[in-house]
This record gives C-alpha cells, structure tokens and sequence, in this order.
C-alpha cells in the first residue's frame, strides 16, 4: 500500500523548518549540525505527536469514532497534542493520566500540560501510582461505550503502525530538504520513547533512500530494551505498508546512557543541555526528551564518537510547555 493511499488530516504545520545551528555547533567544534523544528507542527503547542495524530485521528473518524482516549504521564506531551486534536475534530478527548516518581512537585501537578490539557476541555482520570494504566484505560473505554459513546483508544505516544506513518512521511520531507540543498546528513539523532518516532524515520529511510544513522538517545528504557521495541515496531510498520519482509536489526541504533534515575526525572546532563541551547540559538528544549538527547548529543561530539565533519541533524520533537512544571529543577 502507497503511504499517499492512507487516511490522513491535515493538522500539522509542514514541513518543518531545518536550520543550521551555528553557535551550538562551534562550541561542539562542528560547522555541520543542524535541527529539524518539529516543535513548530503548531497544534496545541506542536510537537513530534502531532504527525502520529494526523494518522490516529483519520482513522478515529473513519469508525466513527465519539470519544478519543489515551494514556501517558502526568506531563505527557502526547496527551497534550491529543486533546488539542480532539478538540480541533469537535471529539470528545479522556485521559489517563499517571503520576511519574522521582518528578518536582506542586508546578508538576498542575501547570504545563497539565493546565493545557484542561484549556483544551479533555477529561482527566489520574490514575494512582503502580496502577495498571492499560486496564484503567480499557475500563474507561467501556465506561463511554456503556454511555452510548463511540470510543477510540489511542496507544501511549502515538506509537503503532498507523501513528508511526507520520514519521515515515517525516522522512520524506527530510529527502526533499537534502535534495534541495544538497546535503546528506550522515546521522538522525532523536530522543525515543515509545518507539513510533524513530520506527517511522527507520522505514522512512528505506523507502527515501535516506542513508543516515538514526541515532535514538533513549528516556525510559535501557539500550537493549528500547533496541527490542522500536525493532518490533519497524518491522510490524514495515510489513503493513504490504513490503517484504526485512531486517532492520542493524539499523536500529539507541543508547540508553543518558536516562539517568528514570523517565522524566531531570540529570545535570539534561539542565545544561536546555540552558546551553536556549542561551546559544533561543531554542527551547523539554526537560523529559529532547533535553536528555542533546544532552548525550554533545557528550559524542565530546568524546569523539562524532567526528565534527559529520553532518547531523538534531530532531526537535517538541515538548517545551513541560518545562513550567520543572521551574524548580532548572532555575537556581
């Protein structure tokens, strides 16, 4: 199936803005780094998930969906970005929302996202913490149906074969970009976390023939771990676009190093990484995603694991609303 032939909204503003990111790039010793806005897709603030809604919420509507549901942390961007869509599509928009350890408190329970997501009309469920979201969810889902409501259950961050298409379509954009400008980027660095974002860049690369190193510094899991999912999930997204089958084992690149204590929990790493850039290109980055990859970003080029003739293009997946909520991790 031709990835044109799949249901689709328009929702994002795309594509995104690449720049070159020159004073970042002189204090790494590089004249060749440069950032894909995707912070700037618009709705409800942007952000990567918006690309995955575009999908997603086709395919609400295309069963009719009433009533759309989804599952995250208490700052979860994806959450974010699903009541705005929801709102936008005039659907009705639940989340279950889940409590996150080791996370500031007060501003974290009630600014960022969190105020968004009300502005945005959605219901909140706060779920308590060590609860079973996935349960919660499917009870709530039955809960609408009980009600007459049609619902539509939405994986946390987007990430399944049909969200994860946004990103292949990212990819093209990307293909256009090199071409027009005659650059090739030799690595694709994100942050991943669901897997959707950097399985969708994955099979991108394949059907663009992109050649990059997708390069995903990992927020919640482990190297091996996160290898494992987004392997899965590049090979599921892979076979329902009707190809071959193919192995993508070595092209599934993660490093889990720069975690720290645990997803969402702020590290030294990730504070200089959102101070740096925001005082070197007025960017502002999050504190659970982008921070911690750029934050691993410069530490390669520091370590030499990136040579500075290197082309690389940084993915901004968006998340900067949360950083209200981390005011007192990152000020002082």
């Amino acid at each position: 199936m031709a990835i044109a032939d799949i249901p689709r909204l328009s929702l994002a503003h795309a594509p995104t803005p690449i720049e070159r990111m020159d004073r970042l790039g002189e204090q790494v010793g590089t004249r060749h780094l440069y950032i894909k806005r995707d912070d700037c897709t618009g709705l409800g603030l942007g952000g990567n998930k918006t690309r995955k809604l575009e999908y997603l919420m086709a395919d609400a509507r295309n069963q009719g969906a009433t009533v759309v549901l989804t599952v995250g942390g208490l700052q979860s961007n994806h959450a974010r970005q699903t009541a705005a869509a929801a709102a936008r599509l005039g659907l009705q928009c639940e989340l279950v929302l889940e409590p996150v350890a080791g996370t500031p408190e007060s501003l974290y329970d009630h600014s960022g996202n969190v105020l968004l997501d009300h502005l945005f009309g959605a219901a909140v469920t706060r779920a308590q913490a060590g609860e079973d979201l996935d349960a919660l969810l499917q009870q709530r889902a039955q809960a609408h149906r009980d009600a007459g409501e049609v619902p539509y259950v939405v994986p946390v961050g987007g990430s399944n074969e049909i969200g994860s298409l946004g990103y292949v379509r990212c990819m093209e954009e990307i293909a256009q970009w090199q071409y027009d400008a005659d650059v090739e980027f030799d690595r694709i660095v994100l942050a991943t976390g669901s897997a959707g974002t950097q399985a969708g860049l994955l099979v991108g690369a394949r059907l663009y023939d992109v050649n990059a190193e997708i390069l995903g510094f990992c927020v919640s899991r482990s190297t091996e771990d996160q290898h494992t999912l987004v392997l899965d999930l590049t090979q599921r997204l892979h076979q329902s676009l009707d190809r071959s089958p193919l192995d993508y084992r070595d092209r599934v690149v993660t490093d889990g190093g720069y975690v720290g204590p645990g997803y969402g929990v702020a590290t030294d790493g990730m504070r200089q990484a959102v101070r740096v850039v925001a005082e070197q290109e007025g960017i502002l980055l999050d504190p659970v995603y982008t921070g911690k990859a750029m934050n691993g970003l410069i530490d390669y080029y520091r370590l030499g694991k990136i040579s500075p003739d290197e082309r690389v293009l940084f993915l901004h997946t968006g998340g900067a609303p949360a950083l209200f909520a981390y005011e007192s991790v990152l000020v002082g």
